[in-house]
């Protein structure tokens, strides 16, 4: 048979097995009566689902956590070290939180009071006061905000307890030992962290739903406000942490390797303690709550596409609601994936003990490479996710009336699961120093710092490109194929293909940031064992931890760009289905159209916040450091002892001023950041109503939403990648390239570190979270704009 007719041959196997499909799903659907009773009997269903997965995977992290913490915290050496980490972490924390938590309270009261003057609208036939909806709002924002506060101390609660156990392992020379306690410990809070978020999702619907007797499709616009509690902690979280560690880290890399030649992690150099820390706090409980709030915001924006998707589309009542929780079920799903994927690391075989005969270079060779033994658990959870995504949209987005699109939407996640995969496999190959990018800024150390610094700015600015293209591949597939699902209102059925795509990156979500908190735990087990003064047979393993967890965290960092990049779309259109949802009759919102000299005004003000917020970010790390800087040189004058060891430092004083300046530091880009939409939607809306125009505040408001969107992360990926390239081009040279360790190369390296580490540690992230800030922002207070 030639092979036009074997494609023919598959191409009718193919649709006779979705017919079959369809069909046999098609007539347990048709037995249903379309009702009210059936609308709510499938809310009930799903909601006790979904309350089981949320529930039943936190017992399963605790699980996990508990067979952590069954390990040996090793030689007190180790807790003499570990212990003043763990109380430094838990004082800034504790500190910050209780700034952001006031900051939460004040904000709270001026959304209730502010909501008091919002529109109602007719949601889906229920109408509620004024007071009501602010009640909700507030409600949704202080639970959002709390969880997400929440998910950040768990991140670095576990993160400051398996550091020593880490090293413990490493000590009884249990290379596969000390790999599964890091991993595991990661896993613990991200599965955590993820439950946690579907949690109060379910909670918050289910409230809701019961106590007001709410149209199930409705809900979402409701609790907006979720999302938006939590994007305001995660950027003041990932703020003050991001500000502390680097502050910390380029204080401490100036005066002890570049001025005093000392070796990273020395326990003679009295910010170590203070770098330390700041590993947990800004890597652990930073990016905990970033995730958290990444979720949170793509779930809400998904279940409002979903639900105007399926109430334009005349869908039976069961399937409506199906279509509007179909997010919260792909979460659950993720969350099993993510759990088998977790069980899938751990390496082929264990070296076991040392013996006599190894040296420290053969024992690092019999390493298995961390990285491989990750990737084994990724592609586990990928195919799972795949599976998973076809079995549910089969399921649940099946609709007799439109045969084809459960399909069509199954490969549109499907497309998700696999360019968070080439988003991941891209920023390995531009910051992991197996690729040519990252060996092409250590082969500039040579000749100098500044050569360095303009090969890193140049990887950095070349990774976008790629990135970007698969990116617009994506949303453009994934687009198209919702808009041929054959549903009636076929732009809606398009976008939400992107946001079944958007949850499809997030299935992988829990996995993703296990590796990404891997890092800062590896990162301390290494500068645990050389404080403690441990032999080179352990640094050997900790060392090739700390080396892969470079790598993880910055892998971690592009697949969040990428998630933010496609959640900001459906976002966007979430926000406009809101806005029309509440439009009087004779008035609707089609889209924002640049033409218009103040929206586009607007766009460039959203283009010029990212680069301003970066500015203030890099400021914040430049002006903490200086003050560590001084202090380090003071203690190396005033004691000289310390070089010698014949002195301490006072750690302590280091740790209390780098907190001190990083909550003082995090302030104004975070009220830029709060404040600066909402003045510039305010603003229009005023030229509006004296032009006539009611529309404009919210025009202006979508025009700085997709600029500041595009800029936003256009340069979060370059941040994060001009930052890893640099960092591991660094680890190359200490790897023995270029002279090794000391060398002129290796200094060179050293200062293209040191400006990479606020580049990728803590503009980066924040960029990430800023992104998804403005879109919570404008779907919250976006009715304010209305000029009506």
């Amino acid at each position: 048979m030639d092979s036009k007719g074997t494609n023919m041959t598959m191409d009718m196997v193919v649709m006779s097995a979705v017919e079959s499909l369809g069909t046999t799903h098609g007539d347990m659907l048709a037995s249903r009566p379309s009702s009210k009773s059936e609308s709510d009997e499938a809310v009930s269903s799903i909601l006790l689902v979904l309350w089981i997965a949320a529930v039943g995977f936190l017992l399963v992290a605790f699980r996990i956590a508990s067979w952590v913490l069954s390990k040996s915290e090793g030689p007190p050496a180790l807790r003499k070290v570990s212990d003043p980490i763990r109380e430094g972490a838990y004082a800034f924390f504790v500190t910050q939180y209780g700034a952001i938590a006031r900051l939460s309270l004040i904000l709270a009261l001026v959304l209730f009071l502010s909501y008091r003057f919002r529109p109602v609208g007719n949601n889906g036939g229920d109408t509620y006061s004024p007071t009501v909806l602010a009640t909700i709002c507030v409600a949704s924002f202080l639970v959002g905000g709390a969880l997400s506060g929440v998910s950040g101390l768990i991140a670095m609660w576990v993160a400051v307890r398996s550091n020593v156990r880490v090293c413990a392992q490493a000590i009884m020379g249990s290379y596969n030992g000390a790999i599964q306690v890091a991993f595991r410990a990661g896993a613990f809070a991200s599965i955590l962290i993820v439950s946690l978020c579907l949690f109060g999702l379910v909670f918050l619907y289910t409230v809701v739903w019961l106590l007001l007797g709410a149209n199930p499709l409705t809900i979402p616009m409701l609790i907006v406000g979720y999302g938006f509690g939590a994007s305001y902690v995660a950027l003041f979280a990932q703020l003050g942490g991001g500000i502390y560690t680097k502050a910390a880290d380029v204080g401490a890399d100036i005066v002890g390797k570049i001025e005093k030649n000392i070796p990273e992690d020395d326990p003679r150099n009295p910010a170590v303690i203070a770098d330390l820390v700041g590993d947990n706090v800004g890597d652990c409980a930073g990016r905990g709550a970033d995730l958290f709030e990444s979720i949170a915001a793509e779930n809400i924006g998904a279940m409002i596409l979903g639900a105007t998707l399926a109430s334009t589309s005349s869908l039976p009542d069961g399937d409506q609601v199906s279509y509007t929780l179909f997010p919260l079920i792909l979460h659950g799903m993720g969350l099993c994936a993510c759990a088998i994927g977790v069980l899938a690391v751990g390496t082929r075989s264990d070296p076991g003990a040392v013996r006599d005969e190894e040296t420290p270079v053969l024992r690092g060779r019999m390493l298995e490479d961390p990285m491989v033994v990750m990737k084994r658990g990724l592609y586990v959870t990928i195919f799972l996710s795949i599976v998973g995504m076809w079995f549910l949209c089969s399921y649940f987005l099946y609709s007799s009336l439109y045969p084809s699109a459960w399909w069509r939407f199954a490969i549109c996640g499907t497309m998700g699961i696999l360019t968070s995969l080439a988003f991941v496999v891209i920023t390995e190959h531009y910051t992991d120093y197996l690729f040519y990018p990252v060996r092409s800024v250590a082969e500039s150390s040579q000749y100098g710092h500044g050569t360095n610094v303009i090969r890193g700015i140049a990887v950095g600015l070349e990774s976008t490109f790629p990135s970007i293209i698969v990116l617009s591949i994506a949303i453009l597939v994934v687009y198209s194929l919702g808009y041929g699902s054959g549903l009636p209102d076929k732009a809606a059925a398009g976008v939400f293909g992107t946001a079944v795509a958007t949850m499809g990156m997030l299935s992988s979500a829990s996995f993703i940031l296990a590796m990404d908190v891997f890092g800062p735990i590896a990162d301390n087990a290494g500068g645990i064992s050389e404080m403690s003064m441990q032999g080179e047979e352990v640094r050997v393993i900790t060392d090739r931890l700390d080396a892969v967890g470079n790598t993880t965290k910055a892998l971690t960092k592009g697949y969040a760009v990428g998630s933010a990049s496609m959640a900001a779309f459906l976002l966007f259109r979430a926000f406009l289905d809101e806005i029309n949802s509440i439009l009087p009759e004779g008035l609707v919102l089609k889209s924002i159209d640049l033409a218009y000299p103040e929206v586009f005004i607007a766009g460039l003000l959203g283009g010029a916040m990212v680069f301003l917020f970066s500015s203030l970010s890099m400021s914040a790390v430049g002006k903490s450091a200086q003050a560590v800087v001084t202090e380090v040189r003071r203690q190396f004058n005033q004691h000289p002892g310390i070089l010698n060891n014949t002195e301490t430092p006072d750690y302590g004083k280091c740790v209390s001023m780098v907190a001190s300046s990083a909550l003082k530091e995090m302030i104004l880009p975070g009220v830029l950041a709060v404040t600066g939409p909402i003045l510039t939607g305010l603003v229009f809306k005023m030229c509006g109503r004296f032009s006539h125009r009611p529309l404009l505040g919210v025009q202006a408001a979508g025009g700085q939403l997709m600029v500041g969107t595009i800029a936003g992360v256009l340069v979060a990926l370059f941040f994060n990648n001009a930052g890893g390239a640099w960092d591991n081009a660094k680890k190359y040279i200490e790897s023995g390239a270029y002279g090794g360790k000391n060398s002129e190369a290796h200094k060179a390296a050293v200062t293209g570190d040191t400006v990479g580490d606020p580049f990728k540690d803590t503009c980066g992230p924040s960029i990430h979270v800023l992104i998804k800030l403005l879109a919570t922002i404008t779907l919250v207070v976006g009715p304010l704009y209305l000029a009506l």
